[in-house]
């Protein structure tokens, strides 16, 4: 038997990693087009197509679906009868992968790890540690699933330990509807039942890895008590309403994957972890004849899709010249192509800025009537001025909203998902306004940008304050000047009653 050498591993992962990136699971591709050709809510239908057309974008320039290029997970079952030539443990090998993968120069993957989470939180750089979990199963063969998360989603992980009379699909239900739309659905939901707390969790994880295949089960009906649980939370949490990026419509979920394992007679363990509209997973097996190869999809997997017919009733907003009384026009759903300067910033620009603030130092930018873009982008490459830039998180910077809004007097805040009570307010009070760019249409996004530089904060990397110089870049009003919200309103136009599953 030829052994499977830390090469083997090693090239295979970095390969994985990086092939992730930029490649979408056909399953997936297939999945989300059933969903964009069903679509009924044009909102919801036009930020779907920006996700397909980012998609097929990617993957013909080998560029990152999303600028957050995730967490790497790597999931290892080794056989008890394989021959293994490591020497190293395997978090060093797993972690020399990642690093490989992260820093290739032709496509560099952002760097979004941070050493010391209780206390300064610097980004190591290179994206190691994995998340690495490891079983020993039967045979003689090494598998290996790798995915990369990233934080919109893994941050609406949910747990609980339910009585074991409670219903799994209403927990479920009532967990989607408090999670707001960070996770950037349309998406996946896996779920874990049983075992313990940890083991619920890595169950949930891992079922993620797997196919999608929710169509095929409707057609041929559910044979287990966890098939008939899967139809019944997808059906009843598509009809919650939420929609693609929260926008109102009929999909939110592609597939709820599950998996069980006994557990204690009193406990009842239950764990959610929602996968993004960038799902990136690959799974590969290691017998000892060298690296992995993985078979790139077919161009032919995505549908056709003429954005120009999405944006035709679009408005054109000059941002150099934009007032409060052109704000004060805009519509809750409404459709918006942006030119002109934008600043960015996101947490650490935001902490920083108020640190300077309480310590009376002059800040570096003037952020008055100006818009300023939550995102992290991806280093560029080649002839490119930015990396892909799609929007983070944006109630993450709700705390320093009165702060940016009514001290520093931006008028014009851009990112994804809802805003809390208190921002909304606050939009209201000074005539402001809070625009959505599409979360997982990253590269698509990035082309919008002509212009790049750091003004500020050069010592934060990917969270430093930039100026983007963009032409004609997509978004859509979510909160208006007078407080009104897409992300309230939308949904509850396309709720709807279950039906039977």
């Amino acid at each position: 038997m030829t052994a499977i050498t830390e090469d083997h591993l090693t090239d295979s992962i970095a390969d994985a990693l990086q092939f992730i990136s930029y490649y979408h699971p056909r399953d997936f591709v297939q999945a989300i087009t059933r969903a964009w050709s069903t679509e009924q809510s044009p909102a919801a239908k036009g930020a779907i197509a920006q996700i397909l057309v980012n998609s097929r974008m990617a993957a013909t320039g080998r560029r990152p679906l999303c600028q957050d290029t995730g967490v790497a997970n790597v999931h290892i079952a080794i056989g008890v009868q394989a021959r293994l030539d490591w020497h190293r443990p395997l978090q060093e090998i797993v972690d020399d992968a990642v690093r490989r993968a992260y820093l290739l120069d032709t496509n560099p993957l952002r760097a979004s790890v941070v050493a010391d989470p209780f206390g300064r939180r610097q980004n190591t750089r290179d994206n190691a540690p994995a998340m690495l979990t490891v079983e020993m199963v039967a045979g003689d063969a090494v598998e290996v699933h790798v995915s990369a998360k990233g934080g919109g989603s893994e941050n609406k992980t949910r747990f609980a330990v339910l009585n074991p009379a409670a219903s799994v699909a209403d927990w479920v239900v009532d967990q989607v509807k408090t999670m707001g739309a960070g996770w950037c659905p349309p998406g996946i939901l896996g779920i874990g039942v049983g075992g313990s707390v940890d083991k619920a969790m890595a169950m949930a994880k891992q079922a993620l890895n797997e196919p999608i295949d929710i169509t095929d089960l409707r057609a041929r009906g559910a044979e287990t008590a966890e098939e008939e649980l899967r139809l019944e939370i997808v059906e009843r949490v598509n009809a919650l309403g939420i929609g693609a990026q929260g926008l109102g419509g009929q999909t939110t979920v592609l597939d709820v994957k599950l998996r069980s394992f006994p557990t204690h007679a009193a406990s009842l363990p239950v764990a959610m972890v929602p996968n993004c509209a960038a799902t990136r997973h690959a799974h590969f097996t290691l017998r000892g004849d060298g690296p992995a190869r993985l078979e790139p999809p077919q161009l032919s997997d995505w549908p056709e899709i003429d954005l120009g017919d999405t944006w035709k009733s679009a408005r054109r907003v000059n941002l150099d010249s934009l007032t409060r009384d052109q704000i004060a026009t805009w519509q809750p759903g409404e459709q918006l192509l942006l030119s002109g300067k934008v600043l960015t910033g996101r947490d650490a620009a935001h902490r920083r800025i108020a640190q300077m603030l309480e310590a009376g130092e002059p800040l570096p930018v003037e952020f008055r009537d100006r818009a300023i873009y939550y995102v992290g982008p991806v280093d560029p490459v080649g002839g490119e001025v930015v990396g892909p830039a799609g929007p983070t998180t944006s109630s993450r910077m709700d705390g320093y909203s009165e702060m940016m809004l009514e001290r520093l007097g931006v008028s014009v805040m851009i990112g994804k998902a809802e805003r809390n009570d208190a921002t909304i307010a606050t939009i209201a009070r000074t005539g402001a306004a809070y625009l959505i760019a599409v979360g997982g249409a990253a590269y698509l996004v990035s082309q919008a940008v002509r212009k790049a530089r750091v003004l500020a904060f050069d010592d934060l990397g990917m969270e430093a304050i930039h100026e983007f110089e963009v032409h004609d870049m997509p978004v859509t009003v979510a909160v208006d000047s007078r407080g009104g919200s897409v992300h309230r309103d939308g949904p509850m136009k396309w709720l709807r009653k279950p039906q039977q599953a």
